[in-house]
């Protein structure tokens, strides 16, 4: 991966999910987007429950440019392209109510911890 800062301890890396208001969402009527959000929030659970993201949730502040982001998430798979490629399957994403981006997070190693994941024992 490029840019990886050199530092003296361990890193570990995550996929950063960002989520931002997509083109089609203003057109939509106002009872499929509801239909989309609550499909959208089906989605990220099933995701969850399935341990390919770790942590979603909405951003709710001020805008600070003309197109905030609008949620958040950490999957940790390996892979930004896997990560990409199941949340391009989400109905609200494929409407375009949503548009995600996903990036590489590094942070110090095991300063994260996500209670909510199940460990398999």
């Amino acid at each position: 991966m490029a840019g990886v800062p050199q530092v003296n301890f361990a890193l570990d890396t995550y996929e950063c999910i960002v989520i931002y208001p997509g083109a089609a969402g203003r057109a939509l009527p106002p009872e499929t987007v509801q239909r989309l959000q609550s499909e959208h929030a089906e989605h990220m659970q099933a995701l969850q429950r399935s341990g390919i993201v770790l942590v979603a949730g909405s951003i709710d502040g001020p805008a600070r440019n003309p197109e905030p982001p609008i949620g958040f998430g950490l999957a940790r798979t390996g892979s930004v392209d896997d990560v990409r490629s199941v949340l391009e399957a989400d109905p609200a994403v494929q409407a375009g109510l949503y548009r995600v981006d996903v990036l590489s997070f590094l942070c110090p190693a095991g300063s994260l911890e996500f209670p909510l994941v199940k460990t398999e024992s």
